[in-house]
């Protein structure tokens, strides 16, 4: 008998259009580049508390950073948590505010703001094309995801939530008052980071602006080279002092081939690992939801692959969260959404729940069915109304990939056979390539 061939095509049944969502989304960012000064202003000016001067023309994007207009720093008296509405008050908040009037939501509409300023990935349910030409790959800290913007003499980090982490100096341009700060005293930076509790660290997984330069349109190539040397430049990696609370660190990144997934994954790093992140070497920093960075777990790189309950313990079912419309669909928070079914009026009725309500549901014993890569059938069971501090339903990709890790899940031996099977001429030097 012929030994098995371990570099056989990696085939799985079709779950989603990932891939093509993929290639629709940097078709997407090349027909139809955002403002992407205004977006960093108006970030930075509402995690601050800032507020901007007088509209003026806008620049024309660049595909290098353009300098951004300058922001004049409210005084502290301005700053403000975000406090928790009665619920069942949510509005949708428009798409575009004015500083001011984003900078006074509350409750749902804060929730909802500030988690669509971040770049979320997908999960991964099925493997991307050209995976060790067009991707990276990274060990993802556990910890608290969080904006980090400094300016003026201050630097904050806000949550996903929009609640205030810290408020704190730093080496970050013009993130602290002292005499040595070079530049413009009002210019800004904003951080993607992750702050790991252990070790009190804030690791940064992307940067959207350093000194009033927008970052926003740039590839995540690009950003991820600008964030790791500007990182060192400022002494924001050093360690902790009078002017620096808080050490800032980037995480390793490597390269998507069989060599750089094997360091990514079972690779020592100085943070407790929370599964890996997958970039798209040509994303922009897409917020929301993108198919152009995917989150992937197991039970080696993960202490939460399956979804727990409140006590803490895996349910037996598993178990979603659903937004209910107008028309009694409930949809996950997916643009556009994906429809996993609709309720009976009688239960809305009897149970006091209105269009907009956050709902969650167990996947019964019936499960998911799908057909030609999208969802056919789902057997929910309604448990209740979700917790009020959810901003968002689940993404389709959350509730696939949850699904399969409790039926089929992707394992580690199916990327790495992915990678061998598409192109095994990119393998044939053993030195792992990092970019930084």
């Amino acid at each position: 008998m012929a030994p098995p061939d371990h570099r056989r095509p990696f085939k799985r049944p079709t779950i989603s259009d990932q891939q093509r969502r993929r290639e629709l989304s940097l078709l997407r960012q090349a027909q139809n580049r955002l403002d992407a000064q205004h977006r960093a202003r108006c970030l930075a000016s509402t995690v601050l508390s800032l507020e901007a001067p007088g509209p003026g023309p806008e620049p024309e994007p660049e595909p290098e950073p353009v300098p951004v207009p300058e922001l004049e720093l409210a005084s502290e008296s301005e700053y403000h948590h975000v406090e928790e509405e009665e619920e069942g008050e949510s509005r949708s908040p428009s798409k575009e505010f004015d500083v001011r009037q984003a900078s006074k939501l509350r409750g749902a509409e804060a929730r909802k703001w500030f988690a669509r300023q971040l770049m979320l990935p997908e999960w991964m349910i099925d493997v991307p094309d050209r995976l060790p030409q067009d991707w990276y790959v990274f060990a993802r800290p556990a910890g608290k995801r969080c904006f980090v913007v400094s300016s003026n003499g201050i630097t904050v980090s806000r949550l996903r939530n929009g609640s205030v982490l810290h408020r704190f100096p730093s080496a970050l341009p013009g993130g602290a008052r002292t005499r040595d700060v070079s530049g413009s005293a009002q210019s800004y930076s904003i951080l993607d980071c992750i702050f790991h509790e252990l070790d009190q660290t804030y690791y940064v997984i992307d940067m959207l602006c350093w000194r009033g330069y927008s970052l926003y349109d740039c590839t995540a190539e690009f950003r991820f080279f600008w964030s790791n040397s500007k990182l060192i430049e400022s002494g924001a990696c050093d360690p902790p002092s009078q002017n620096h609370r808080y050490r800032f660190s980037p995480v390793p990144i490597y390269n998507c081939d069989e060599h750089g997934l094997h360091a990514a994954y079972t690779g020592a790093v100085t943070y407790i690992k929370d599964g890996l992140l997958f970039y798209n070497k040509q994303a922009h920093y897409q917020t929301g939801n993108t198919p152009l960075a995917l989150v992937w777990k197991d039970e080696k790189c993960s202490q939460y692959v399956i979804d727990t309950d409140s006590q803490g313990n895996v349910p037996r079912l598993q178990q979603v969260v659903l937004e209910l419309q107008d028309d009694l669909k409930v949809i996950t928070s997916d643009d556009p959404p994906v429809v996993f079914g609709c309720l009976d009026n009688d239960l809305v009725q009897k149970s006091g729940i209105r269009p907009g309500y956050l709902l969650k549901f167990a996947i019964s014993d019936g499960g998911l069915s799908f057909a030609d890569g999208r969802l056919d059938r789902a057997d929910l069971q309604y448990l209740g109304k979700s917790n009020r501090a959810r901003a968002f339903a689940d993404s389709y990709s959350k509730v696939v990939f949850q699904y399969a890790v409790r039926h089929s899940p992707l394992r580690i031996d199916d990327l790495l056979s992915a990678i061998s099977s598409r192109d095994d001429r990119e393998n044939e030097h053993p030195d792992i390539e990092m970019i930084n």
